[in-house]
Parts: C-alpha cells; structure tokens; sequence
C-alpha cells in the first residue's frame, strides 16, 4: 500500500506541474526540434545550391575554354539568377566579363563587373572594380574608371588599384599623379612579385625613378 500510495502521490504531483507548465514544456520542445529540423535542412538546401552552381560553372568553364561567349553569358546568366547568393555567382560574372571582352563585347564586360561589385564579397568586388576601371580605361572612361580604383578595397588589392590609378592618370597626362600612383603601388606590393618590375618600366617611362632601397632589393 506504501508504493501504492507514493506511486498515487508522485502522479498528482506530476498532473499538478503539467497542469501548471506542460503546455509551456511542449512548445519548447517543438520549437527546439522546428529548430534543429531547420538547421538540418538549411544546411542541405546550402551544399545542394553549391553542388548545382559548382556544375554550371564547370559548363560556363568548359564553353570559355571553348571561346563560345554566348553560352557563357547564358551559364553566368543562370548561376546569377539561381545561385548569386553563393561565391560562384560572382566567380561566373567575372569569367563571363573576361570572355566578353576577349569577343570585344565590352557591354556585356562591363555589365557583369557591375554584377559582381554590386553582389560579390569584398574580394570579387575589389578584382571586378580594378578590371572594370581598365576596360573604363580603354573606352576613355577616365572619370569613371578613376572612381572605380578610388573605391575601398581590402588591402591586398592596394598595389593593384594604385597600379591601375597610375595607368588612367598616365592617359590623361598627369604625369606627376601618375608617378606618384606608380611610387604607391611599388611601396604596396611584394617585392617578390614578377608585376612589380613592370610597375618599375612603367614609372621610369613617363620620367619617374624607381626609389633606391627598392632599386636594391628588386
């Protein structure tokens, strides 16, 4: 009669506290499996959207390698709408800029830089800004394009910008800015890097010196 009895007590006990907080107890714990079915899935919505971007960009690869530039527009035309959210939305437009432009299509060249400043992360933004000043640079675009290097970068793209601002202000005669833009780009880039002997040619070409310290540890 004693477990009967303590048995009939730990029930009433148990009835009163899920009278009092079962209801609260449910919802916990349906928010916390609604939480975990959602990570779950999330996750596998994200491998499979790479998965299916990783193999249009193979496509969109394999037709540049081909020099067909219409069905890489059309491939970097379908990561942009389907998968611009992932790393190769902007990896598509910048392969589809360079393959553009390569079929002297700088409209098309210049529209998918666009694309990726305006969805890519900073890397992608920092390469398509510096390669869409230089096709900004070619159509004479000096204003533009110098608004497009003059733009905040990561600083690993400082030597590239300052390269590229060198170029724009050479086409336009401002040789001292020039010279000065050449002088950034050599105290920012390595001194390993083969690009840097070319910065060096061009400074020298519009009457600049290379400075000593890095004259000597070229």
């Amino acid at each position: 009669m004693a477990y009967d009895l303590e048995e009939q007590e730990q029930l009433a006990s148990l009835k009163a506290w899920w009278d009092s907080y079962g209801n609260l107890s449910t919802w916990v714990v349906i928010a916390g499996m609604a939480a975990y079915s959602g990570w779950t899935g999330w996750n596998y919505y994200q491998r499979t959207q790479a998965a299916e971007a990783s193999a249009l960009y193979a496509t969109l690869e394999d037709a540049a390698a081909a020099k067909d530039n219409a069905k890489v527009q059309r491939a970097a035309s379908d990561i942009e709408s389907k998968y611009g959210s992932t790393a190769y939305g902007a990896m598509g437009a910048l392969s589809a800029a360079k393959s553009a432009f390569d079929a002297n299509d700088n409209k098309a060249a210049k529209a998918q830089l666009q694309w990726a400043i305006e969805h890519g992360a900073d890397e992608f933004k920092a390469v398509a800004r510096i390669r869409l000043a230089g096709v900004l640079l070619d159509e004479k675009a000096y204003d533009e394009a110098l608004k497009n290097v003059s733009a905040e970068m990561p600083a690993a793209f400082t030597a590239q910008a300052a390269d590229r601002k060198g170029d724009i202000l050479a086409a336009q005669g401002k040789l001292p800015e020039a010279r000065a833009a050449y002088k950034a780009a050599l105290d920012a880039s390595d001194k390993k890097v083969p690009g840097r002997q070319l910065i060096e040619l061009k400074l020298e070409s519009i009457g600049g010196t290379v400075p000593a310290a890095q004259d000597a540890a070229a």
